[in-house]
């Protein structure tokens, strides 16, 4: 079992600190530039009006109207200007909350971030509910910094099934590349969060861009559109010449309406369409252009980097640009002004058979493109685990029957949490966990599983050294009754446990089962008994796994399964009138329990153990 550590020449404290100073202080000079444009607006606006009151007042010649538009043009482009800086303002707040959530991520604060995965929290998820990898406090509010719903989906898919040991290598040597590249992640991040406000989700537009022609019926209008506005308005500068009756051009006019009426529905769906797909993927020119200007080394970047270019085509940012200028161009449908311009110059004839055209030329690709710039996204996220973590190691994933071994592992989510070694060699495997209240038990099993989860979907884990096989990681641990649906505690158990065991059966034993205080809900005698049953069951299977009980009598199963079950606990101590626990997995069965204890330590009168 080997371990290695990716270690970044700078701390990551020192990396974010370094940055978020220097985005605060580009924040505090765009400040004060900011402030000397709008004094110097201010000065422009009030000049203009003062000369234009004092010419009015004949205080000053007719030719002093010409200093009140010099002072006018003077406010228009401070005022532009002014909205640059706006602008590189918003920019530098974006990099001062990356690095702030950067720091967070460091010591502790993570737990604030908005965006904790939700959507994808499903109740009857395999193992998703009970190891946190969803919601509050979860891994993926820890490491979540995508810039599109496509990256979210993807990180969130990955955290969510196991990946095969070939994937897992190609994943992994990405991650590890990417892990250092800290302005380049960042950069990722930036340009899409300046992209859009909220996460833009390319689904719409994918679904516009692979969706057929919708201006077929209204094809006859393109000729019409190059014809009838030059000739209207050669009509109507022969008419004022006098080489032709005047009132002839109105005849483009009409003509020009009639297109417009005939053609209204065919570009208003046209349009609708392009407007629901949009969701500021107009302005994506520069995330792509990021992922274009990196130079990566590793086989499965390049791949994907290559991915977005096509052979004899332009860059896909410069696709984008394209896109952007002609969205732009149909845009003017936004204006008050449209209706006037439209019947003059047939605008959205030309604006709206543009963009089908990119349609047509491109949107077979814009899939692919999308879904390798997800897959970066979701690289980029566990590259930021290792940046931030580099004690985590690297584990090392191979195909065989279901086994892990781990050296010093550690509960991901935890500051500071105390290491135990593990050895589950499968198949059919099991470790019984017994030990009392608060001791640690869960935790173990929730560190195995969460860190098996960030190993599978190619990410660094909390160990000193790990080795694992690809399998399907299996709990029981918060399991709750339903009273809307009639279900009772113990049979809520029973139909997860029956789950538990579908799937192990199903994954042929290449399962890791995590199984915590199971069949609670029975009395004792019954419990030990199909517990007993349910170990067996999950043994035969071929999967590894551990078990936490408060059963004692369960322990037997070491002497009747030798090889296969094996018994280790936790432990406590009292001292000074306090319970205190080590947190450290000791060998063979608990032989203290702690329930009366808890109890009196509560102000419960309860006789001491």
């Amino acid at each position: 079992m080997r371990g290695s550590v990716t270690t970044p020449p700078t701390s990551p404290q020192q990396a974010y600190a370094t940055r978020l100073a220097a985005a605060r202080e580009g924040l505090a000079r765009l400040d004060r530039i900011s402030a000397r444009f709008a004094n110097a607006r201010a000065i422009a606006f009030f000049s203009a009006a003062a000369l234009a009151v004092a010419v009015a007042l004949g205080q000053l010649p007719r030719t002093a109207w010409w200093g009140v538009l010099a002072a006018l043009l003077a406010y228009a482009l401070l005022a532009w200007r002014h909205h640059q800086v706006f602008l590189a303002d918003e920019r530098e707040r974006i990099r001062v909350d990356l690095n702030e959530r950067g720091l967070s991520r460091l010591d502790g604060r993570w737990h604030s971030f908005r965006e904790k995965g939700e959507r994808f929290a499903d109740p009857a998820h395999l193992y998703t509910p009970d190891l946190d990898v969803f919601g509050q406090g979860s891994l993926f509010q820890l490491i979540n910094e995508s810039a599109t719903r496509a990256g979210e989906e993807r990180l969130a898919d990955w955290l969510s099934r196991p990946a095969g040991a070939e994937v897992v290598a190609a994943r992994q040597g990405a991650v590890r590349e990417l892990a250092p590249l800290l302005d380049w992640r960042q950069t990722l991040a930036y340009e899409g969060r300046l992209t859009s406000k909220d996460k833009a989700n390319p689904s719409a537009f994918i679904a516009w861009a692979e969706g057929g022609p919708m201006l077929a019926l209204v094809r006859w209008t393109r000729p019409l559109a190059w014809l009838l506005p030059p000739l209207t308005l050669a009509l109507y500068l022969l008419g004022q010449r006098g080489v032709v009756p005047r009132p002839l051009w109105w005849v483009g006019i009409l003509a020009q309406l009639a297109v417009v009426v005939a053609s209204r529905r065919a570009f208003g769906a046209m349009w609708e369409r392009v407007m629901a797909g949009e969701e500021g993927f107009a302005r994506y020119e520069r995330l792509f252009r990021a992922v274009e200007a990196q130079a990566f080394q590793h086989p499965h970047l390049v791949a994907l980097q290559k991915g977005l270019q096509r052979e004899g085509a332009p860059p896909v940012s410069d696709v984008f640009a394209r896109f952007s200028r002609l969205h732009g161009f149909a845009a003017l449908r936004l204006s008050q002004f449209h209706p006037v311009i439209h019947l003059l110059t047939l605008w959205d004839v030309h604006s709206l058979f543009a963009l089908e055209k990119w349609q047509r030329e491109h949107g077979a690709s814009v899939r692919a493109w999308f879904e390798a710039l997800a897959e970066l996204e979701a690289l980029a996220c566990l590259a930021g685990l290792a940046h931030d973590r580099p004690h985590f190691t690297w584990p090392e994933v191979r195909e065989g029957p279901p086994d892990l071994e781990v050296r010093g592992v550690g509960h991901p989510l935890l500051e500071r949490p105390v290491l135990n070694d593990v050895a589950l060699h499968g198949p059919s495997f099991a470790l019984l966990i017994t030990g009392s209240n608060m001791s640690g038990k869960t935790t173990l099993m929730r560190s195995l599983g969460l860190n098996t989860v960030l190993a599978l979907a190619g990410g660094p884990v909390c160990a000193e050294a790990m080795r694992v096989t690809p399998m399907q990681v299996l709990t029981a641990m918060r399991v709750r009754d339903s009273l809307e649906q009639g279900v009772s505690y113990f049979y809520a158990e029973v139909k997860r446990l029956k789950k538990v065991l579908d799937a192990a059966e199903a994954a042929g034993g290449r399962a890791l089962f995590l199984l915590d205080e199971i069949l609670t809900g029975t009395n004792t005698r019954e419990r030990h008994l199909a517990s007993r049953e349910v170990l067996k069951l999950l043994l035969a299977s071929g999967s590894i796994g551990c078990i936490t009980t408060h059963d004692l009598s369960l322990s037997e199963l070491a002497q009747e399964h030798p090889g296969r079950v094996h018994n280790v606990h936790f432990r406590d101590h009292v001292e000074g009138g306090q319970m205190l626990f080590d947190y450290q997995l000791r060998e063979g069965v608990v032989d203290t329990t702690n329930a009366l204890r808890v109890m009196a330590l509560a102000g419960i009168p309860v006789a001491p153990p």
